[in-house]
């Protein structure tokens, strides 16, 4: 360690979450590099993938493992480290970790041993793909990945059918193409998707396009389904009316309750207008 990366770290022993390329090593920032170079030892997702991170980098500090399968065992022992007086690293194959990705648990656990956690930001595939998609201006909302079961999966999207903001996916390879048919089958075919794949590495690809013709741009090309995968789906459109599921929720109400409770009651669950909810149960009820 040299005196300069030294410096990077804090007096007091702290586990630092680096950031790390998504796949062009050139991402990695300088701050990265030398908090990696400074710190006593290295938690890696897969210690052979980020060794080649380390020889790029000129990084000669320890790696050990940390992955979902040993995530709570492995989180022990950085707690160990620490308080041995140790500066730790937590990286990932790339991007941030503990994003759809091991971590979470291990800086649960050091925080609630009280050590300092400290970000050192970077890549992060969610934020990449969402910065060209162009679905953000209102806001966005991370989902991550999605059950690998169909029904569990259409289930989530329908959950999120009225979602006003930009939805991220991460998805694999091998069910990229079941996650879009559901996506068009659930949100709609007009709705838009940005699918990111391999992003930042040789065989990047970035597309937008109407989710009905999502599948079809798939199947042209079986290259298409290969690499790492992030799915960009715009908001929901803003809807004259009170939408489907506050129709829906209010009509369930009125079945049992007051016109004006019903209204109140619709309103904070479905976070709709309550005046306008009141206004639509008059109506029901005179209809009725």
């Amino acid at each position: 360690m040299t005196d300069s990366s030294a410096r990077l770290l804090s007096r007091t022993p702290s586990l630092y979450v680096v950031a790390t390329p998504l796949g062009n090593l050139s991402d990695i920032s300088a701050r990265a590099q030398g908090i990696l170079a400074a710190v006593d030892v290295i938690a890696a997702e897969d210690t052979r993938h980020s060794q080649r991170l380390m020889e790029a980098c000129g990084v000669r500090t320890r790696l050990v493992a940390l992955h979902q399968h040993n995530e709570q065992r492995a989180a022990g022992q950085l707690v160990e480290w620490l308080a041995a007086g140790q500066h730790v690293a937590l990286i990932t194959d790339a991007g941030t970790p503990a994003v759809s990705d091991p971590g979470a648990k291990a800086v649960a656990r050091v925080r609630e041993a009280g050590y300092p956690v400290v970000p050192v930001p970077g890549a992060c595939a969610a934020i990449a793909a969402l910065s060209v998609s162009g679905f953000a201006e209102g806001g966005f909302r991370f989902v991550g990945f999605l059950s690998p079961k169909s029904g569990a999966r259409r289930a989530s999207m329908a959950a999120l059918v009225e979602d006003r903001d930009a939805l991220v996916f991460y998805e694999a390879p091998h069910r990229v193409l079941e996650c879009v048919t559901d996506m068009a089958a659930v949100f709609g075919p007009a709705r838009e998707i940005l699918v990111a794949r391999e992003m930042t590495k040789l065989h990047e690809e970035i597309v937008r396009m109407p989710l009905g013709e999502a599948v079809a741009w798939f199947e042209a090309d079986s290259n298409r389904v290969r690499g790492e995968f992030v799915l960009v789906v715009d908001g929901a459109p803003e809807q004259e009316g009170l939408g489907v599921e506050a129709e829906r929720v209010l009509d369930l109400l009125l079945g049992e309750l007051p016109v004006k409770t019903a209204a109140r009651i619709a309103a904070e669950i479905t976070g709709a207008p309550k005046n306008a909810l009141y206004a639509r149960a008059l109506a029901l009820k005179d209809a009725g």
